[in-house]
């Protein structure tokens, strides 16, 4: 279903901008509600003309006059599920910013063109999410070390030289689990060896942990992290055995779940104890598996909505240079997720 979406934007108390813009709002029960998605699909596939929108248009209304309000965006594939734009106006609005966020679905194959119109229209940048991460590097002009190790980019900040690429996700997950333990000399076992789990390592080396031991299901990929995290100062990194039971190795201190499991794991983990903090990425509005396992051991845990929280905190501190409160965008985590 097509819709007229009108954004207005005021120059003066008597002055008013306007563009049009066609969209397509998505109804999939596992999308956002429909106030808070604006979706444009860019997929070449789609016959509809409204579907392929001219960045050069588009970027003579939206730059025609200086004085229009800043605005940040997510590129999803798919976009409908994520809650980016929900924290995000959330914090616009405890912050008191003058900004807008828009939600675009993006095809993998038009994500250079959707990162141009991005940087083409004075965005102050956008969140990626889903394979969009994992392919725009390459469109980058420069990248965090999170980023360029990782191989992916979660979030890109449009600066004076090009669009900038970070990778947030392991700096959420390290300020997560901060109140629990405190990592320097610790040992951390990782299950995962993804960009999301890549990122998660770099950090904790850099947090100067003693020992990373990892287990993932591709032979390869762990390989291929155990040498990059070889290449760092400081830090062992230690190849275990993938397996549908994994046992938590004794002088372990940090359990981290990088993998996209979710609520159905491919794996259960056994010698958990007391003494043990567990993080799982998993976005759920209840205890994943592998958390309510842990926490039947008494064991300290960490779900994924403090880690996006966190993660959604710098995201906006580093496009708006303001810290937004991390309680409130916990909060909102629980009222998108139960909604």
């Amino acid at each position: 279903m097509w819709f007229i979406l009108l954004l207005c934007r005021y120059t003066t108390m008597l002055e008013l901008s306007a563009c049009v813009l066609f969209v397509r709002v998505s109804h999939r029960a596992d999308c956002l509600p429909e106030r808070d998605l604006l979706s444009i699909s860019t997929r070449k596939e789609l016959a509809n003309p409204f579907t392929h929108f001219s960045t050069s248009l588009l970027t003579e209304v939206f730059m025609r006059n200086s004085a229009l309000q800043d605005i940040a965006a997510l590129l999803g594939c798919p976009a409908a599920g994520n809650p980016a734009q929900y924290l995000f106006e959330h914090a616009i609005a405890a912050t008191g910013l003058d900004w807008r966020f828009l939600t675009f679905d993006v095809s993998p194959d038009s994500l250079r063109d959707a990162l141009k119109g991005i940087e083409s229209l004075g965005f102050r940048g956008c969140v990626l999410d889903g394979p969009l991460r994992g392919q725009a590097t390459p469109f980058m002009a420069g990248a965090s070390p999170a980023a360029t190790f990782s191989k992916a980019v979660d979030l890109v900040s449009c600066q004076k030289d090009g669009l900038f690429g970070h990778m947030t996700i392991g700096r959420g997950l390290v300020e997560a689990i901060r109140p629990h333990i405190d990592v320097a000399g610790s040992r951390v076992f990782l299950v995962g060896a993804g960009p999301a789990a890549r990122a998660i390592a770099l950090e904790l080396a850099l947090a100067q942990v003693k020992e990373i031991f990892i287990a993932n299901r591709s032979a390869p990929h762990a390989t291929s992290l155990l040498n990059d995290l070889r290449e760092l100062p400081g830090v062992i990194s230690t190849p275990l055995e993938w397996g549908p039971h994994l046992e938590v190795p004794s002088g372990v201190h940090l359990v981290v779940n990088a993998t996209t499991s979710g609520i159905k794991p491919a794996f259960e983990l056994s010698q958990l104890r007391p003494d043990l903090v567990v993080a799982d990425l998993a976005l759920l509005s209840h205890q994943s598996p592998i958390l309510d396992a842990a926490m039947k051991a008494g064991a300290s845990v960490v779900n994924g909505l403090d880690i996006r929280a966190e993660a959604t905190a710098i995201d906006f501190q580093i496009l708006t240079d303001i810290k937004p409160d991390t309680e409130m965008l916990r909060e909102a985590l629980d009222e998108f997720l139960a909604a």
